[in-house]
């Protein structure tokens, strides 16, 4: 299956279990925690892939950067933002210098 393909089922999953069970449902569970408890989760897994990443641990990169994008999906579906919300700025800035994009940023 193509990772877009892997990526879109796993959002429609998180979409489809948002409002489940707390007590069945770790996706449900979360939700109810609320926008803060999603993000600081990211945050957590941002920082367990970076230490994967200084111990040059790749199984942990790989299983660390897998936990950081399920829950960047549950921030997104948390925030009712889609895949290709994201994928259309990256498409926007196609062409378009990293610091040229930046710089445009901070004005």
């Amino acid at each position: 299956m193509p990772a877009s393909e892997t990526l879109e089922q796993l959002y429609n999953v998180i979409l489809e279990r948002r409002n489940g069970d707390p007590e069945k449902s770790y996706i449900a569970k979360r939700m109810k925690q609320g926008t803060a408890k999603i993000a600081q989760k990211v945050g957590e897994e941002a920082v367990e892939t970076v230490i994967a990443a200084m111990q040059n641990d790749k199984k942990g990169i790989i299983s660390e950067s897998a936990d950081l994008i399920f829950h960047w999906l549950l921030l997104l579906a948390d925030r009712g933002i889609t895949i290709a919300d994201v994928i259309a700025e990256l498409q926007h800035r196609e062409g378009i210098s990293g610091l040229d994009e930046k710089a445009k940023r901070k004005k």
